[in-house]
Formats: C-alpha cells, sequence, structure tokens
C-alpha cells in the first residue's frame, strides 16, 4: 500500500474502533467489520492488533464473520423533498474510464445558467443523506452532482452504492481503494458536473463529509481551478501539497471529534505558511459526522451554523 492508501484504510477502520470504544458499535457488529476490513480472520486479528484491541480469538472473529450485519439506525429525515417542484433532481448515470458512472444531480428549476458544486460522500457511499445535501444545495441556487465512488469497484458496477444492504460493506471497499482509481473517478464526475447545461464551470466548488471531507482536501489540491472548498471533519491532505491549492477552504470540525480535529492547529498553520486563504471552525460539544441528521452524532445547532457558513463560504469565493 501507498501512504495515501493506508491513510484511506487507517481512516475507516479507526472510525469503526472508534465507534466501538464509544459504545455506539456492539462488539460483534465491529469485529464482523474488523473482517470485512481486514479480508479474513488472520487479516482481521493484525488489524485488530493495531487497533489496541487485544484478546480476540478466532473463534470469535468466526462467529461475528457470519453474524448478519446491524446497520446503524437512519431517521431518513429530508430538509429538502426528493420531489420538490422547484428542482429537477434524481439519479444520474454517466459513462467514463470504461464503465457506467452513478451518480446524483439537482438543479433549481427553470435557471438557465448556475455555479457549480461537487459533494463528496461518506464512506457509506451515496445514501439519501447526501442526495438530500444535494437538493438543499440547489435550492441555493447551485448545479450539484454528489458522484457515487463506489462506481470505482469492479464488484459494483452494476447500482454503485444501492447495490448494498450492508453499509459496512461498502466502507470495507472505499477503505481498499486505489487512491489513483479515486482521484481518477473525481476527476471525471468534476468534467460530468462541468458538462451539465448552464454549468458555470468558472465558479466552481466543492464540500464533503468525513471520508468525503478528506477526498474534498485532496481534490482540492489537485485543482487549480477549484474556487472554494469546505471539507467537514475530513483528514488533511498531506502538508507538502498544501501550497498546491488555490481555493479558499473553510474547515469544519467538532470538538469532540478529537481524532480528525487533533489536527486542526497544525493544518491551519500549514495552510497559513502557503498563504492558502482559509478559515476553520470548531464547533463545541460536536462530534464526527454531526451535520448527518440520519445519523446518532447529529447536533442540530451545529450543523445549521455549519451549513449556514457554508453557503455564506460558496457565496463569497465563487
Amino acid at each position: 500500500m501507498s501512504e495515501y492508501e493506508q491513510d484511506l484504510f487507517r481512516y475507516v477502520a479507526e472510525e469503526f474502533a472508534e465507534d466501538y470504544h464509544e459504545g455506539e458499535l456492539p462488539r460483534r457488529e465491529f469485529l464482523r467489520r474488523s473482517v470485512l476490513l481486514g479480508g479474513s480472520i488472520t487479516g482481521a486479528r493484525a488489524l485488530l492488533a493495531t487497533l489496541g484491541v487485544a484478546g480476540v480469538s478466532a473463534a470469535e472473529l468466526a462467529a461475528a464473520q457470519s453474524a448478519a450485519p446491524q446497520n446503524e439506525a437512519a431517521t431518513n429525515s429530508y430538509h429538502v423533498d426528493p420531489a420538490d417542484s422547484a428542482l429537477d433532481a434524481g439519479p444520474v448515470t454517466y459513462q467514463a474510464l470504461g464503465r457506467t458512472n452513478y451518480a446524483y444531480l439537482a438543479r433549481p428549476k427553470g435557471v438557465a445558467s448556475a455555479p457549480i458544486v461537487m459533494i463528496i460522500h461518506e464512506n457509506k457511499g451515496l445514501q439519501p443523506h447526501i442526495e438530500d445535501v444535494a437538493r438543499r444545495m440547489a435550492k441555493a441556487g447551485y448545479i450539484a452532482l454528489a458522484p457515487d465512488f463506489v462506481s470505482v469497484d469492479a464488484g459494483s458496477r452494476d447500482g454503485g452504492t444501492k447495490k448494498y444492504s450492508d453499509i459496512a460493506a461498502i466502507s470495507a471497499i472505499i477503505a481498499k481503494f486505489n487512491p489513483d482509481d479515486l482521484v481518477a473517478h473525481g476527476l471525471e464526475a468534476v468534467k460530468f458536473l462541468k458538462s451539465q447545461p448552464g454549468a458555470q464551470a468558472d465558479h466552481f466548488g466543492m464540500t464533503g463529509f468525513c471520508w468525503g471531507g478528506g477526498v474534498t482536501w485532496r481534490m482540492s489540491t489537485l485543482l487549480p481551478d477549484l474556487k472554494a472548498a469546505v471539507p467537514f471533519y475530513g483528514p488533511s491532505p498531506t502538508f507538502a501539497d498544501i501550497p498546491k491549492i488555490k481555493a479558499a477552504v473553510l474547515g469544519i470540525y467538532g470538538e469532540l471529534d478529537t481524532r480528525i480535529t487533533g489536527n486542526a492547529a497544525a493544518t491551519g498553520k500549514a495552510l497559513t505558511e502557503a498563504k492558502v486563504k482559509h478559515e476553520l471552525k470548531i464547533y463545541p460539544g460536536a462530534n464526527h459526522a454531526f451535520h448527518n441528521d440520519t445519523g446518532a452524532n447529529y447536533n442540530k445547532v451545529a450543523a445549521e451554523n455549519a451549513w449556514a457558513s457554508t453557503l455564506i463560504w460558496l457565496r463569497a469565493n465563487l
């Protein structure tokens, strides 16, 4: 594995471990996910050792491996109705990299031209919450695309995220992506977004959440025409790459999300030294994934302020 591959893999593994230690993930489900990530019982035992989880037998892992998936409960609340008459919104596909790619596209109805924003999902894939975020962005006046990065996986090319009922399996797939494939998919999604009728390609922004926040950071180092980036609690890129960022960056963090937020000060210093326009906001009492109103860590006050701040940042920099 390259260093970036290791970072992607580690990000997902540590998220599972954190949820387990905080009591949000039952032990059997945590061990089942560890087998998915490790690829085998032997691989899971090696992974657990690196996560500081000792005393797990092969028998316990075998029992967990055969257990039924336990997906997190989701409220499936929407801020914008999928059938909102003011929008044209829905699933789309496009051909690139020799395959069919899946995404969700939303735009204000009757608007001939608008700025564009790409939205990068969490490591759970393109779930209804992210589709709702795309509609929210369209309600704010943008043409918004949320690409399904699960399309990268060769075994997922007949449906992407929608092919899976086991969300942990999606996370395991994403954790093992080749970074070059991930980047290539992101760049093709950008091309597809820019090709939309009326897309103002020179007014281009991006936001992403959790794993997608990390991808947003990464893509910002590769897209010199990106004007604004808003990564939500995503791991920052290698500091050596930060001078490549031309976008204005608003970094969103949760105070309790120490695994990610602990690096915020050093990230801010690197951005300042590189003369990258930026602001980093740390929300008191908020944890990882606090913006996702379908999840257990949703923090209404922080989420609403962060979303308002996102729209202000995009308007100011696009």
